[in-house]
């Protein structure tokens, strides 16, 4: 009787062993597939904000296109590096440092291309003094804004994602399951800087 009660005592304690680690991994998986949904909401944001400096390039372009002389060169290379910006896709589910680090750099040769365009802009009072190109200006300097502030919010999302998945014990769950590491937006130079958009020189 002994024998049986130590038994079934043993198989007993190895089943709440087993169950406890069963609960510890489901809950841990279950909290790695969180900050894994996090990181891809972050990057909707990210994507939202460029899109729309995206939807106000064409706008942006046609209105310089109206003033006379304008440089023909800086318009065609703000539309080049709009498009080749266009054609980077990532998949929200696998942003390795790759991908991110293609993605910005397409992203920031269009700021600075942007940029070039607005310190042209200068040699034309005229087309500054107009409406519809100071609106555009206003939206685009309130879009590069968003864009630095997204870019941050998803780099913080993206470094609680990567210690989650480092750390032990998790990093065992974390392999199991294949959730790797997400890549960051680093601080190249000039991508974190907005176009230059001067609003006192226009009065």
């Amino acid at each position: 009787m002994k024998k049986n009660g130590c038994l079934i005592g043993t198989i007993g304690g190895i089943v709440l062993i087993l169950l406890i680690l069963v609960f510890w991994g489901v809950r841990t998986y279950n909290g790695l597939v969180s900050k894994d949904e996090a990181v891809q909401s972050a990057w909707s944001q990210v994507e939202n904000v460029y899109q729309r400096r995206m939807d106000l390039i064409p706008n942006l372009v046609n209105t310089v296109k109206g003033a006379a002389d304008f440089e023909k060169s800086t318009l065609e290379e703000v539309v080049a590096a709009r498009a080749s910006a266009t054609q980077v896709k990532l998949d929200p589910s696998n942003l390795d440092e790759a991908d991110i680090a293609r993605f910005q750099k397409a992203q920031d040769a269009l700021s600075s291309s942007l940029s070039r365009l607005l310190v042209s802009v200068e040699r034309y009072p005229d087309l500054k003094a107009t409406r519809n190109f100071r609106d555009l200006q206003a939206q685009l300097e309130g879009t590069e804004n968003r864009i630095t502030v997204e870019r941050q919010k998803f780099n913080e999302v993206v470094r609680t994602y990567n210690t989650a998945i480092r750390r032990f014990p998790r990093n065992i769950i974390a392999g199991m399951f294949g959730f790797g590491k997400k890549g960051y937006f680093t601080a190249s130079e000039g991508a974190e800087t907005a176009p230059v958009v001067d609003f006192g020189s226009q009065e």
